[in-house]
């Protein structure tokens, strides 16, 4: 199922032949698996992450690249579906998973996640033609998702609705153009790019006006219905490497190199990079601190 491979119960923080020669102290300190390496846990889901030539690209690939140059450490990918992402960090056999992971109180509870990179609108993807505009409107359609995304917990409380869920996106896009399925929950970068890349499928991206709060209280699965806080994801155990990490995303949005990468892939800053109403508050005493404000490009 997976292609993240298992690291030997011998291999501990800067072990391994594999470690790159002259590691600074810094990078050193943050007790990677190997000294040195930030192994990484990706699936293919351009234009968010894919592996090319050994390196990670797209926009988190490029963001975590920016951070990992900073730190002084050799990024290597470990090629995977969204399951053994998810799965190689909560058992500790890489250091690290990106691509669009949203924050939940459930994932913290096994895994470490970093402050925000960017946050997610709630973007469908829907047949030419075709509108829907709030959760009601979704009532008795074929909705679908990938396996084991945040939607999925959303999509099975629509009364009416059926859930169809998909080990990758074009899964989803395939079943979406062939009338299967009337709405694809999908990261907006994804669906913008197959509006680009397949015309055949004749989608077109939409945004799900956003429930209310009251509508959030009487069916909490609707909360990922909102727009959510990404963040790259990591061990229980990996404390040093988490705050390193999220003390440069932090610094990227105050230099503005956010925005420039969020605008290389087609995204809007305003929509990616300014956290919704309530979104501090989720993670406030949590696994962050009751003062703790959610990153945000200036107004």
């Amino acid at each position: 199922m997976s292609a993240v491979l298992l690291l030997s119960s011998t291999a501990g923080c800067g072990s391994g032949d594999d470690a790159p020669k002259n590691v600074s102290a810094e990078a050193a300190a943050l007790d990677t698996l190997t000294s040195g390496v930030l192994k990484v846990a990706v699936q293919p889901y351009a234009p968010y992450t894919s592996v090319k030539d050994g390196k990670i690209v797209g926009l988190d690939g490029d963001i975590l690249t920016s951070v990992a140059k900073r730190l002084g450490l050799q990024i290597e990918p470990e090629v995977t579906d969204f399951a053994g992402m998810l799965a190689g960090v909560q058992s500790r056999r890489v250091d690290i998973t990106i691509g669009g992971v949203a924050w939940s109180a459930d994932r913290q509870k096994q895994g470490l996640f970093t402050d925000p990179p960017y946050y997610s609108p709630p973007a469908m993807a829907v047949r030419n033609g075709k509108t829907y505009k709030t959760v009601a409107d979704l009532e008795g359609l074929n909705l679908g998702t990938v396996e084991g995304y945040v939607w999925v917990k959303s999509i099975q409380a629509v009364p009416g609705a059926e859930l169809h869920a998909y080990p990758d996106a074009n899964g989803v896009l395939d079943d979406l153009g062939a009338g299967r399925v009337d709405v694809g929950f999908l990261d907006p970068l994804i669906i913008i790019a197959a509006q680009q890349e397949r015309p055949d499928i004749k989608i077109s991206t939409q945004y799900l006006t956003p429930p209310t709060a009251a509508q959030v209280k009487a069916k909490p699965a609707y909360e990922y219905f909102q727009p959510y806080q990404t963040g790259f994801y990591l061990p229980k155990k990996a404390t040093k490497l988490e705050k390193a990490i999220s003390a440069q995303i932090d610094a990227m949005y105050t230099s503005g190199e956010l925005a420039k990468l969020v605008k290389k892939y087609g995204g809007d800053p305003e929509q990616f990079l300014k956290p919704s109403e309530g979104m501090a508050a989720a993670r406030q005493g949590v696994d962050r601190p009751k003062d703790w404000k959610a990153p945000s490009i200036a107004e």
